[in-house]
């Protein structure tokens, strides 16, 4: 059934549906977070550029750009074809691995974090951390046009990942926390010397890395048993 057109059409459909789905997602909740922020006369351009700076924001959105892509190829060029390109492959490859990592991160150490009433829209928040990995997920298996990636596509997906554990680290002692006024500020609390200590980030460091690496394996491997060889 998934190889016929019509279901190539529709999980085409809900492709774009869930991008625009998560795009609505980040656009209400950036809204609320600079809303918060003009509220309390903090600094609106060192919120949104924190707010850009998790890793959840950034797959949510590679996940919109390469959901609509991935769309828009198959409406103009795609409906004829055995194969998606290896463009899109390779993007799908790695927002699929970022989105599932996402859930599994956020469910397992971050969904007990307390945060303040009022600073996240409960559904923009199941949406980015539980309903759009879990459609990647599915797109992984259902989705149509899948091409057969080469095991180097591993470290093509891993190069985001890397370079933003390097940009988070850096610049994590080089800015004011608004809210605090504390003179760093980490998206996530594991990774903030300050409150596990700099020896146990490493290990979450380290931890996350493998734990990215065994999913975008387990991802290239689904690609290899079920894509098309060009």
């Amino acid at each position: 059934m998934i190889r016929t057109r019509a279901w190539a059409r529709t999980w085409t459909a809900l492709r774009a549906a869930m991008g625009l789905l998560i795009l609505a997602a980040i656009v209400t909740q950036a809204v609320r977070t600079i809303q918060i922020a003009v509220e309390n006369g903090r600094d609106v351009a060192m919120t949104l550029a924190n707010f850009f700076s998790y890793f959840t924001i950034l797959a949510n959105v590679g996940s919109v750009f390469v959901l609509l892509w991935a769309a828009v190829w198959f409406w103009m060029r795609g409906r004829d074809r055995v194969w998606e390109p290896r463009g899109i492959g390779l993007a799908l490859a790695s927002v699929t691995t970022y989105m599932i990592v996402t859930g599994v991160v956020y469910n397992v150490l971050l969904r007990d974090v307390v945060l303040a009433p009022g600073t996240t829209v409960w559904w923009t928040n199941e949406v980015l951390h539980v309903v759009g990995p879990l459609f990647l997920l599915l797109d992984l298996f259902l989705g149509p046009r899948r091409r057969c990636l080469g095991w180097g596509a591993i470290a093509v997906v891993l190069i985001f990942p890397l370079a933003w554990v390097t940009y988070t680290l850096l610049r994590g002692e080089a800015v004011v926390n608004p809210v605090t006024g504390e003179h760093w500020w980490y998206p996530y609390p594991f990774l903030n010397p300050h409150v596990v200590g700099s020896a146990a980030v490493w290990m979450y460091v380290v931890a996350i890395a493998v734990g990215l690496g065994v999913v975008a394996t387990g991802v290239v491997w689904v690609s290899r048993r079920r894509g098309n060889v060009p």
